[in-house]
């Protein structure tokens, strides 16, 4: 519902500042109460919390992923003797869109693979 917890409290009391009350229907929490309103925030710190152990932990994979020597993202499209061909190609006069109908790539992805985007690791 909200993005942090501090989101999800300024847009509970700009409800409540309009006559309107939250209330959950799964969890029986109702910002009627100060006990509802006491689990509501005590949930959302709970998910923040959680929220951030996913990040770190995304983080922590990631990076030992790297170490492996795992390139994150999708796989290449071209690989560096296409990369080479293209180029070549383009060098001799070929049209760049018909270069890139030949290795069935978009232009746009022939042309970061040509700037080295595509390469780097």
């Amino acid at each position: 519902m909200a993005r942090s917890l501090r989101h999800l409290i300024t847009m509970v009391e700009g409800l409540n500042k309009r006559g309107i009350n939250l209330c959950s229907l799964t969890e029986e929490i109702s910002t009627t109460t100060s006990g509802g309103k006491l689990v509501l925030h005590i949930f959302a710190a709970l998910a923040e919390f959680e929220r951030g152990l996913i990040i770190e932990r995304t983080r922590a994979g990631m990076k030992a992923a790297r170490a492996r020597g795992v390139r994150p993202g999708p796989k290449r499209k071209l690989s560096r003797q296409q990369i080479d061909h293209a180029r070549k190609l383009i060098e001799d006069g070929k049209r760049r869109e018909d270069v890139a109908d030949l290795f069935k790539v978009g232009r746009v992805t022939l042309y970061l693979a040509l700037i080295g985007t595509l390469d780097s690791p």
